[in-house]
């Protein structure tokens, strides 16, 4: 090293040719430090870039789904926000982008919904917007038209009274429904006829609900009905029965349960000839709906509505509206309204 400390460069060119190789090896030194000093940083941002594209959905997406601006990173080679969301792997292969990372676009328009005209004898039954009356809406399983069939027996009706609390009849041309086209009280009401293969036939009204063994179609009519179809030795009885709006029905009274008050009461509409599909009360602000119970009272459990306005609803969409019924515990009160024959 004392080579280093010369006055003059004549010992170095007095060396010949075998001298210089040292001054040669340190420039070559010198060039590959200065190389691997570059290499490094320029490969480094290199390897930044094929790990992100290489990977795709990992530190791009997570940085992205979290607010931040990938760009920002210092080294990020994230494409930008102009750049198609597709990137390249080292290996030359697209990668799926990141599904944070999709720029939003304008969707494309989608066809127009086909609509097939529906016939007007069967708009009823498909049910389409527009074609379908009221009663196909309105009404329960017992629907307007609908010819059922099933089988009649008997039961000893007693007064006349039933699960539908309407109390003692009259007329004891009165039925019990089967407990599934009972539907929770919505036959109660309801008058249907009742035909048999011989052609006998005759009216009555549902007041009752036959439970089980008894099978959707089948109607236990009072022994009074059953004897003017066949005698009660029969047993059971093959029939079918229909719906009927009848000509002779007076008119609808109304009726608070026993133990109704302004704080809590249960309504029943009596005597309507078409079956009934909502019982509804004058509340602040319009109408409210009240629910209907099993055994056939529109219970209105906080009192709303009690004694005030009243607007019934058949299953035709017929709405009548009553009013000056005073919450008086199972006291029949006439409303002198009645629903239209259909």
């Amino acid at each position: 090293m004392k080579a280093t400390k010369h006055s003059a460069p004549r010992p170095w060119q007095g060396r010949g040719p075998t001298g210089r190789v040292p001054l040669a090896l340190l420039a070559v030194g010198v060039l590959v430090c200065l190389a691997l000093l570059f290499g490094v940083g320029g490969g480094t941002g290199a390897g930044h870039a094929t790990s992100a594209s290489s990977v795709p959905g990992t530190a791009v997406r997570a940085g992205l789904s979290s607010g931040a601006d990938a760009s920002a990173a210092p080294g990020s080679a994230s494409p930008s926000a102009d750049a198609p969301p597709t990137a390249t792997s080292s290996a030359g292969e697209s990668a799926s982008p990141s599904p944070a990372r999709s720029v939003p676009a304008s969707p494309a328009p989608s066809a127009a919904p086909t609509r097939t005209p529906v016939p007007a004898a069967s708009a009823a039954a498909s049910g389409s917007a527009g074609a379908v009356p009221a009663a196909a809406t309105l009404a329960g399983r017992i629907k307007p038209g609908v010819t059922n069939q099933g089988v009649a027996t008997a039961y000893a009706a007693a007064d006349g009274n039933g699960s539908c609390l309407y109390g003692p009849s009259d007329d004891m041309m009165v039925a019990a429904m089967n407990y599934t086209d009972y539907e929770s009280s919505k036959a109660c009401g309801a008058y249907v006829s009742v035909r048999t293969a011989s052609g006998a036939a005759l009216t009555v009204r549902i007041v009752n609900d036959c439970p089980a063994p008894c099978a959707p179609g089948q109607l236990d009519l009072s022994q009074q009905a059953f004897a003017k179809l066949a005698d009660l030795s029969v047993g059971r009885l093959p029939i079918t029965w229909t719906l009927l709006s009848p000509e002779s029905a007076g008119t609808i009274s109304i009726r608070y349960k026993t133990g109704s008050t302004q704080w809590w009461c249960a309504i029943q509409a009596i005597g309507h000839r078409n079956p009934l599909a909502t019982l509804e009360v004058r509340a602040a602000g319009g109408w409210r709906q009240l629910p209907r119970a099993d055994y056939n009272y529109f219970v209105s459990a906080d009192g709303t509505g009690c004694g005030g306005e009243i607007r019934l609803t058949d299953i035709y969409g017929q709405q009548l509206t009553v009013d000056g019924i005073t919450v008086q515990s199972d006291v029949v009160q006439p409303a002198r309204v009645q629903f239209a024959r259909h």
